[in-house]
């Protein structure tokens, strides 16, 4: 199914924020970004990718921060004349 196809399905693209703990070192904390076409507000895609998580990562979750798109038109490219690069 093609990613038109999803959003007219009310699947929209969907960005979740992992955080987890490092296995050696408990106290330190990481951040892991996930993305796919979801379904709010059930997210079947993103439970799933969290059941494989807890089930094979060793990384124990701290929290996960979901954001989600509101649009269903695709993404429009927009063209510049000038490009300025800082180092």
């Amino acid at each position: 199914m093609t990613r038109y196809e999803l959003q007219l399905r009310g699947y929209r693209l969907t960005t979740a924020e992992i955080v987890y703990r490092l296995p050696d070192h408990p106290e330190l904390l990481q951040t892991f970004i996930w993305q796919k076409f979801d379904l709010a507000p059930e997210f079947p895609e993103l439970r799933k990718f969290l059941d494989f998580w807890r089930a094979n990562i060793e990384g124990e979750l701290h929290s996960v921060t979901v954001k989600q798109s509101s649009r269903t038109a695709p993404n429009r490219f927009r063209h510049f004349k000038h490009q300025l690069t800082l180092h």
